[in-house]
């Protein structure tokens, strides 16, 4: 079951048994307590030993998305549809979202979203910062901006600001559509103003990162040694108009065979692919198999990395889960993102189903649980520190994120 069709499930309230799998383990609802963390569960044994090894300055949540809900033409926006009834599931999807990240339907919701981030950051030692995504509109081919298919947008001007106004919390990660006219000019803007990396979702933004038209962009990033954070496989979250295929992980060679730094977001672990290196007209594989021939590919060491955001939500095959815990020799080249707010929505993730699946030691489920109510980023971080299979857990390196954004920093 896909992200979307879950959270249009659980919108009208059609969740099944208690034994489902997508039954939450504590609310359907994010209780929203206010933080900072109770002392007695901030030092917990589990959570001083998750930090043991990992320098809280080199990490970056490299995935959390910065929304507002302006109106349209402003610097960040959702689209009307998702607040219109004659529109259920993006209706639905609004409403898991606002509740996720905890900004009631009558607030000044941009601000909010802000304020509950900084509230979440300060349960993090300091020297931690989150990554903010922009998010540009969805482009066709002639360069032209498609409202109608852009279910969100964020301005790179609007990230600037937000992490330029608390520098001590944020960083930010541009996002620019190569279709676009001014996508070189877009781009340096971007890089002098502190961009770390530019966010793509080829399936709901409508590019094709196979596509010539994206040549141009990619030698500019490879020029400003900016890095391409990429969704791939399929995406269901966010509504658009374009074809799940575009997040085939293949489709990502272009940018890696002319110089660009790529990670993979969620090691495109969902869905399947065309098995483009046999030709358009060849077998589909699962996607995150086609992921992982590209990482066991010499000549993209140093080049390819992946992301392992949402790789924890139930709708993720725990194989996935799995190969990525076991391959200790691809760990330096992962890094770590929570997905933000998604951690937030309480039926996508389930510790009660990783405890079943053997992921997840059963102590550790009550406390994770607990912290999950005050904090779901941290409880991101924690949970994916917690996880083992067959005694072999994440190593440190992977939540040293930064080292993916600062060439001249090592692993």
């Amino acid at each position: 079951m896909k992200r979307r069709t879950v959270l249009a499930v659980l919108g009208f309230g059609v969740l099944g048994a208690p034994g489902c799998r997508y039954w939450p383990d504590d609310s359907l609802r994010n209780p929203c307590l206010g933080g900072p963390l109770p002392d007695a569960l901030a030092r917990h044994a589990l959570i001083q030993t998750a930090w043991q090894d990992i320098d809280p300055t080199r990490y970056w949540d490299c995935h959390v998305h910065l929304v507002g809900d302006g109106e349209p033409g402003s610097d960040a926006w959702i689209n009307p549809q998702a607040r219109s009834l004659l529109h259920p599931l993006q209706y639905a999807q609004r409403q898991f979202y606002l509740n996720a990240a905890c900004v009631a339907d009558s607030e000044r919701r941009s601000d909010a979203y802000i304020e509950r981030l900084l509230a979440l950051h300060g349960d993090f030692p300091a020297g931690a910062r989150f990554m903010l995504l922009a998010f540009d509109h969805h482009h066709n081919e002639r360069g032209e901006r498609v409202l109608k298919f852009s279910p969100v947008y964020t301005s790179n001007e609007y990230a600037a600001r937000v992490a330029r106004a608390y520098p001590q919390a944020f960083e930010w990660i541009a996002s620019v559509h190569p279709y676009r006219a001014d996508c070189v000019p877009a781009l340096e803007w971007a890089a002098v103003h502190g961009a770390r990396a530019v966010k793509w979702l080829p399936n709901a933004m409508g590019m094709d990162p196979a596509s010539p038209l994206c040549d141009r962009f990619y030698q500019a990033m490879a020029r400003l040694k900016l890095p391409l954070l990429s969704h791939a496989g399929d995406e269901q979250a966010v509504p658009g108009g374009a074809a799940d295929d575009l997040g085939n992980p293949l489709r990502l060679r272009r940018p890696l065979d002319q110089g660009v730094r790529v990670i993979v977001a969620h090691c495109g672990a969902l869905g399947r692919g065309i098995d483009l290196d046999r030709g358009p007209d060849a077998p589909s594989a699962p996607n995150f198999e086609l992921f992982a021939r590209l990482m066991d590919e010499s000549k993209y060491k140093g080049l390819l990395f992946g992301d392992i955001s949402a790789m924890t939500q139930n709708n993720y095959d725990a194989a996935g889960l799995i190969a990525i815990l076991t391959r200790a020799d691809w760990h330096a080249r992962l890094v770590n993102g929570s997905d933000y707010p998604l951690p937030g929505v309480m039926p996508l993730i389930s510790v009660r189903h990783l405890v079943r699946a053997g992921l997840l030691d059963e102590a550790a489920a009550p406390v994770l649980t607990e912290v999950r109510r005050y904090n779901p980023i941290l409880f991101d971080f924690l949970l994916k520190r917690s996880l083992r299979w067959r005694g072999q857990g994440f190593s440190p390196k992977v939540f040293g994120s930064r080292r993916v954004f600062l060439s001249m920093v090592t692993a």
